[in-house]
């Protein structure tokens, strides 16, 4: 295809038509210019959708579905192996050490002992799940349990660092989250939801004298303006 038009002479009537026909170099700059135009099109929209699908499909699951259901109950953390490696597998998470937060339905393997001063190695560790900071405990021991996710340097990390703890802003105080470890079933309850500076450290030495879960992720999420921090207690 190649530009054509039709010429008409001033105060004549108008009758026939005439096929310009453009240097051949002109028209190859055309058409390349078009497949040049539809693939950086087809490229911005496959990098949005790669970036923020992650994002936009939580959003719309949580905005369709809405907050999940949460038994009013809590089960013993003491509960049987056998039956808690089958309650970890129905979710499609072992029983070693995962987390799943009903409300929002977040479930993910939990990579221990990750150094979250050193970048290459917690990246490392978010590419695969989420990151138990390394120097905090475990449940079970009575203590401070620390875990994160999220992204370090720009929106385009979303899709591999941060969409599991993406919905996390949902959570309001008495919500349950799940934790399995070594084939037992932690449940905890939210106590508190709050932003920090992205200098704050506090929460990795966090100690009140009760075991406590604290999740942490980027405020907004994509940046490193700030840490969204979700505190929870052991349920009783």
């Amino acid at each position: 295809m190649y530009p054509r038009g039709t010429i008409y002479r001033v105060g004549s009537p108008k009758h026939g038509h005439l096929n310009l026909h453009l240097p051949f170099w002109l028209r190859v700059g055309y058409l390349l210019g078009r497949g040049v135009g539809a693939g950086l099109i087809a490229s911005a929209v496959v990098g949005f959708i790669f970036t923020y699908g992650p994002m936009v499909k939580e959003e719309l699951l949580y905005s369709v579905l809405g907050p999940r259901s949460q038994p009013e109950t809590f089960q013993s953390a003491r509960a049987d192996q056998d039956a808690t490696r089958e309650e970890a597998g129905s979710l499609g998470l072992s029983a070693y050490f995962s987390l799943y937060i009903p409300k929002i339905n977040a479930k993910s393997e939990i990579i221990a002992n990750v150094d979250a001063g050193d970048p290459k190695e917690y990246l490392s560790a978010l590419e695969q799940g989420i990151a138990h900071a390394k120097g905090t405990h475990f449940p079970g021991q009575g203590e401070t349990i620390f875990l994160f996710s999220h992204s370090t340097d720009s929106p385009a990390n979303l899709a591999r660092y941060n969409a599991v703890f993406y919905l996390l802003k949902k959570l309001e105080t008495g919500d349950k989250i799940i934790v399995f470890f070594a084939d037992k079933k932690y449940e905890y309850q939210v106590t508190e939801k709050l932003t920090t500076s992205a200098k704050d450290v506090s929460w990795f030495s966090y100690d009140d004298g009760e075991e406590t879960l604290v999740l942490q992720t980027c405020d907004p999420p994509g940046t490193t303006f700030r840490r969204l921090i979700v505190v929870a207690k052991m349920a009783s």
